[in-house]
C-alpha cells in the first residue's frame, strides 16, 4: 500500500478499499482467460444440452408458438454438423467483421497521429476554468480511437493540470473516469456501437430469428449521456476528489515527461489539410444522402431504416472517416513516406486485434451452440415466467441488469466477453417481458463503463497506476481506486436514473431503437 500522509480517517477508508481490492483481484486472478471461459462454457453447454434433451418442458416459444425441445449437440449428427460448419460459424460471426474492418480505419488515424493531434488541440484551447469538463469530455471522446485515450489523453490530463497549478494525479483521475467511465457516452459514433450490435442482435435471435438490431440504436442516449457524465465528472473532480488528492505531496520524478501537449508547425499545417478533407468527405455524404431519391435511403426513403444502404454501410463509412484524413495527415506531417507505411499502419492495427479474434472464435462456437441447443430459449423463457410471477416493473428489471453488469464487471474487464456471455440469457429473457433488446443493450453499457474504473483487472488499469507514481512515488493500487470510487458510484446512480427518466420521457434511444418488444 501507499505510504502517504493522509488523516485517520483516510487510512481507514484506504485500508477498508485495499482489502476489498484485494478479495477481488484474488477471485478475479483465478478466472481463466476470456477465450478459455467461452470454450469450457461451450464444453458445458453440449453436456447440458444431452442431459436436457431428455425432458420434456412446457414452456412454450411465444414467436413459434411450440414448446421448446432441446437439441442433444453430443449427438452423431449435431458433431458432424459442427465440424462441417466450424469454419463458416467463425467467419460469419458478426462482431468479428465488423470490429476489423472499423479498426483498420482507425488505426491509421491513430498511427499517423491524426487523432493524438485532434485531441491535443481540443485541450489546448480550453479556458482554464472549462479545462476539467473538457478533459473529461475529450477523454470520452477518444473512444473512437481505441486505446488512444489510455496512452494520450490520461497522461496528457496529468501534464496540463500541473501547468495550470493543479495537481497532476487530479487530471490523471478526471481523464480516466473519461476515457474509462465514460465508457458507453460519446457524440459520435464508435466500433464499440458496432461490437455490442453483433451480440445483441445475434441474442435477439434466439427469440425472434427475424429481429434486428440497428448499429446506432444507443447513439441519441449515448450522445446526451456524453453531457450528463461531463457534468457528474466534473462535479466529483472538483468537490469531491481534488480536496483530498491536493493533499498528496509530489516526490514522484516526472521532470523530464516529454511535453505531450506540444503540436509542430508540421503536424499542425497537417491537421487543417486532413481536417477539411474529413469536413469535405462529410459534405459529399450528406449531399449524396440528401435527396428524396438517393441510392442511399430505403426503397421508402428513410435515412435511418435498416434496411437503408447508409445504416448498412456505418462501418464501411466509419473505415472511410478516419482511413481518409489519416493518410492525408500522415503524408503532409511526412510521418508516412510511402503507401507502405499506410499499410504497415494497418498491419500495427491488425497485430493488436489477435487476442480479440482468439476469443471471437470460442465466443462464436460458444453461441451457435447456445442456439442450436435452444438452452438459451429456454432459460431466457422461464427467466420471464419468474420475473413476470415477481411482477416487477421494467423500471426495477432495467436497474437490477445495471446492477449486475457492474459486479460482473469487477472480475471480467472485455466488454465484448461481458456481453458475449450476457447477452444469449438476458437479451431474450427481457424480450420475453416485453423490453427491448436495444434498452438491455443500453443498461449493460451502463453497468459495463461505472465500475471500469475500479477494478484492477482492467487490462489498462496497471498502466494509470504507473502514470500516478510517476507523480507520486507510494501511489498504488489502492491510491487510485480511493481516487476512482467516488466516480463510480456517482456514474453508476445518476447514470441509471438517467437512463429511467430519458426512457419515462419516450426519448429515442437511437435509431430505430423501440424500448419495448412483443411476439408477432
Amino acid at each position: 500500500m501507499n505510504t502517504l500522509t493522509r488523516t485517520k480517517k483516510d487510512g481507514q477508508e484506504s485500508r477498508l478499499m485495499s482489502g476489498f481490492l484485494n478479495a477481488i483481484e484474488k477471485a478475479g486472478n483465478r478466472l481463466p482467460e476470456p477465450a478459455l471461459i467461452f470454450f469450457y462454457f461451450l464444453l458445458a453447454v453440449m453436456g447440458l444440452s444431452a442431459v436436457l434433451s431428455m425432458v420434456e418442458f412446457d414452456i412454450v416459444n411465444p414467436v413459434t408458438q411450440q414448446t421448446v425441445q432441446i437439441n442433444n449437440l453430443l449427438s452423431a449428427e449435431a458433431l458432424t454438423s459442427t465440424l462441417a460448419n466450424m469454419v463458416a460459424t467463425f467467419t460469419g460471426f458478426a462482431p468479428l467483421g465488423i470490429v476489423l474492418v472499423a479498426m483498420l480505419g482507425v488505426g491509421v488515424a491513430e498511427s499517423s497521429g491524426f487523432i493524438n493531434v485532434a485531441l491535443k488541440k481540443m485541450l489546448r484551447v480550453t479556458p482554464k476554468k472549462l479545462l476539467t469538463p473538457m478533459l473529461i469530455f475529450v477523454a470520452m471522446f477518444s473512444h473512437v480511437a481505441a486505446d488512444a485515450g489510455y496512452v494520450l489523453v490520461i497522461p496528457l490530463g496529468a501534464i496540463i493540470f500541473m501547468s495550470a497549478g493543479r495537481h497532476p494525479l487530479v487530471g490523471i483521475a478526471a481523464a480516466f473516469s473519461g476515457v474509462s467511465g465514460g465508457f458507453a457516452a460519446n457524440m459520435v459514433p464508435t466500433g464499440n456501437d458496432a461490437l455490442l450490435q453483433g451480440f445483441t442482435q445475434a441474442a435477439a435471435q434466439l427469440l425472434d430469428n427475424t429481429y434486428t438490431v440497428n448499429t446506432l440504436c444507443n447513439l441519441f442516449f449515448g450522445i446526451a449521456s456524453s453531457i450528463v457524465i461531463t457534468l457528474v465528472g466534473w462535479w466529483v473532480t472538483e468537490r469531491i476528489v481534488e480536496p483530498r488528492v491536493s493533499k498528496m505531496p509530489l516526490d514522484g520524478d516526472f521532470k523530464h515527461d516529454e511535453d505531450m501537449s506540444h503540436v509542430s508547425p508540421q503536424e499542425s499545417r497537417a491537421f487543417n489539410i486532413a481536417g477539411v478533407v474529413m469536413i469535405l468527405g462529410l459534405v459529399a455524404l450528406a449531399a449524396a444522402a440528401w435527396p428524396q431519391s438517393s441510392m442511399l435511403r430505403s426503397p421508402d426513403g428513410s435515412l435511418t431504416a435498416y434496411s437503408a444502404p447508409i445504416m448498412k454501410s456505418i462501418v464501411p463509412l466509419i473505415f472511410l472517416i478516419f482511413i481518409i484524413p489519416g493518410i492525408v495527415f500522415g503524408f503532409a506531417s511526412r510521418r508516412f513516406k510511402t503507401g507502405k507505411d499506410v499499410i504497415n499502419s494497418m498491419n500495427d492495427s491488425m497485430s493488436k486485434m489477435g487476442s480479440y479474434m482468439v476469443m471471437a472464435f470460442f465466443c462464436a462456437m460458444f453461441i451457435k451452440a447456445f442456439s442450436d441447443s435452444n438452452i438459451g430459449t429456454l432459460v431466457a423463457l422461464a427467466g420471464a415466467d419468474g420475473l413476470k410471477a415477481m411482477a416487477l416493473p421494467g423500471e426495477a428489471t432495467i436497474i437490477g441488469m445495471i446492477v449486475l453488469t457492474a459486479v460482473v464487471n469487477l472480475l471480467i474487464g472485455s466488454a465484448s466477453a461481458k456481453w458475449g456471455l450476457l447477452s444469449p440469457i438476458m437479451v431474450p429473457m427481457l424480450m420475453a417481458v416485453g423490453i427491448s433488446p436495444e434498452l438491455t443493450q443500453a443498461a449493460f453499457r451502463i453497468g459495463d463503463s461505472s465500475t471500469n474504473i475500479i477494478t484492477p483487472l482492467m487490462v489498462f488499469f496497471p498502466l494509470v497506476v504507473v502514470y500516478c507514481q510517476r507523480y507520486v512515488k507510494g501511489a498504488g493500487v489502492g491510491t487510485l481506486v480511493s481516487m476512482m470510487m467516488p466516480y463510480s458510484i456517482a456514474f453508476l446512480v445518476t447514470w441509471s436514473l438517467f437512463l429511467l427518466a430519458w426512457w419515462s420521457l419516450g426519448m429515442p434511444l437511437g435509431v430505430a431503437a423501440p424500448y419495448t418488444w412483443s411476439a408477432g
